[in-house]
């Protein structure tokens, strides 16, 4: 009960006039005492007084504590940091309802978190603080200085105050670009356990750096996981009767249709913390078999890296793109499998290229990160503004540079060539497994050999690799047979290691939870456009004749990048076999 509610109720019962709570409101400001501790003092009120008008201002049976005896079965379904926190305390359970003496009967929240921990229905009367206090003493033991970590107990990640301390401005924006606070969102969905916990799952995923929170539905199970430097982690498993709850909450924060369960839906949530940082978070909801499948994308601005120089690539290589993006029209694509980095590689080239002499544009589907400076248009395919439709917009407004987030069809793939051919710098994105084949694959879709020739300037195919953690990476032993296995020559050994072969693996510790990864690096596959190339391409050499042909003109494959890195202490061998094949 917070002071306006109590004081209401001593004026409402004539027990406190208004000029002597004003003059009790100015006394408070003035001492700093709080004003409850200060009714109590000046005995305007006691416990006794408070106990009777409570039960029967919210027709609440009334309770002595210490006349009880309370069972330490009983006892034991509430932990001492729950009872603590509500000033509460169990004293008898029935079946499946469990009764508990509370100084504050109107803290529904309270209630509702103890029902959600309990899995019991509550029901409530009131007892005075001092005997609460003093029954906690006397069955949980003394009461000390709060720990830094948890009693046992599982209820301290549902305090929402200290969530919520940490973000110090919050707010949630909804796919239609609503704004509304996380306490407003509170408010509209009800104050209840499930609201706590959907905001600790996100706030536990941006403090992991997830890139992705997945939440999943099974037959007799739920689940959620988190994405962490690219490999799934199982973190938590809420009861399967919260599960729609989950899922409900998840659509308010991204405006979608609660009640629509029979299609998947998109939407999008955006998170402002203090320090003008942003998170992004896109979300996915699949109708399954035994309900709905969420998954949140999380775009966080601030760790997003565009320095071209710290994404993993070799100095020739960099050499190699960056001549090639600084050249004044012709096609630049990036390869690589969902969730591989290639929109990083992209934002770093538009980066360095996002000058006031410049006019660059992009379609992206959706748009990830804001770039100041950039003209970013979202796809919107379900009114027509595909990437084809998009990108002819984008020459009649006067181009300098074009980036297009993905070529999935003839038509766009047509487009972004004939600009590239008219003066345009194009880059884009597509799904292909490594650079050569990239060619292999425009010839697919039907562009003519000698338009990808005279269009395409640079490929770079790439795959993302765990980096072994600094703090606790140590030098395992390592086999010849296994290097060659690997692929790894003596020109790399003596490259990188001075001629002696060091393989390092995190041994896993408090900084990468264990997991002895902490953070990813880029293995790249640069493929340049020149002679020897465009010959073999108009000559009509395959995707394998063309990968030879690239690396006896000196490109670097993916695998002899990782195994690079591996020799360098950065990744572990086990990254290198689980990202790159043999060459």
């Amino acid at each position: 009960m917070n002071n306006r509610q109590l004081t209401g109720m001593l004026v409402k019962r004539g027990i406190l006039s208004l000029p002597e709570l004003k003059s009790l409101e100015e006394k408070s400001l003035e001492s700093g005492q709080g004003l409850r501790d200060l009714l109590f003092k000046e005995a305007r009120i006691d416990e006794t007084q408070l106990v009777d008008m409570l039960s029967e201002q919210y027709n609440v049976p009334k309770i002595s504590v210490a006349d009880l005896e309370i069972e330490a079965e009983v006892i034991s379904i509430l932990n001492k940091q729950t009872c603590l926190r509500y000033k509460v305390v169990p004293i008898s359970r029935i079946g499946n309802t469990l009764t508990v003496a509370m100084s504050d009967p109107s803290n529904m929240n309270a209630q509702d978190d103890i029902k959600f921990l309990t899995d019991y229905n509550v029901e409530v009367v009131v007892a005075s603080e001092s005997e609460i206090i003093e029954a906690i003493e006397k069955y949980y033991g003394a009461i000390e200085a709060p720990q830094s970590s948890s009693d046992g107990g599982g209820d301290a990640v549902f305090n929402l105050d200290e969530l919520l301390s940490e973000m110090e401005e919050v707010q949630v924006e909804t796919g239609e670009m609503k704004e509304m606070t996380i306490e407003e969102s509170i408010r509209e969905a009800g104050d209840a356990p499930v609201v706590k916990l959907v905001n600790m799952i996100v706030l536990d995923a941006i403090k992991k750096k997830a890139s992705d929170i997945h939440v999943e539905p099974y037959e007799k199970s739920f689940r959620i996981r988190f994405r962490i430097d690219g490999v799934l982690y199982d973190v938590l498993h809420p009861p399967k009767h919260m599960q729609d709850a989950i899922v409900a909450r998840f659509k308010v924060m991204s405006n979608l249709d609660i009640a629509e369960k029979r299609v998947p839906q998109d939407g999008r949530i955006k998170i402002k913390m203090g320090k003008g940082r942003e998170m992004d978070f896109r979300v996915s909801v699949l109708p399954c078999i035994f309900g709905e499948k969420t998954v949140l994308r999380l775009l966080d601005k601030s760790n997003l890296q565009l320095d071209m120089t710290k994404l993993g690539f070799f100095e020739e290589q960099l050499e190699g793109f960056k001549n090639a993006i600084h050249r004044p029209y012709g096609m630049i694509l990036v390869t690589g499998p969902t969730g591989s980095g290639k929109t990083t590689t992209l934002y770093s080239a538009l980066a360095e290229l996002n000058k006031t002499d410049v006019n660059i544009s992009t379609a992206e589907d959706p748009v990830e990160f804001n770039l100041e400076g950039i003209n970013q248009v979202p796809i919107r395919e379900q009114v027509g503004l595909t990437f084809s439709a998009a990108l002819r917009s984008f020459l009649r407004q006067d181009p300098d540079i074009i980036m297009v987030g993905e070529i999935r069809d003839f038509e766009t793939a047509e487009i972004a060539v004939k600009a590239a051919l008219t003066g345009h710098l194009v880059m884009s994105t597509l799904h292909t497994n490594d650079a050569p084949s990239t060619i292999t694959r425009l010839l697919n879709m039907g562009i003519e050999s000698f338009l990808v020739t005279s269009s395409l300037n640079v490929i770079a195919a790439q795959r993302l690799g765990r980096k072994v953690c600094q703090k606790c990476k140590e030098e395992i032993p390592i086999e010849k047979s296994v290097l060659k296995e690997l692929q790894v020559t003596d020109q790399m050994i003596a490259e990188v290691s001075g001629g002696v072969p060091r393989i390092f693996k995190g041994r896993g510790c408090d900084a990468c939870s264990g997991s002895g990864y902490k953070g990813r690096i880029a293995f790249y596959e640069v493929l340049l456009m020149s002679d020897v190339m465009k010959e073999a391409v108009l000559n009509g050499a395959s995707s394998m004749e063309l990968k030879q042909t690239a690396l006896q003109d000196g490109m670097k494959s993916m695998r002899m990048c990782a195994n690079l890195h591996m020799l360098a202490g950065v990744t572990s061998m086990d990254e290198v076999l689980r990202n790159t094949a043999p060459d």
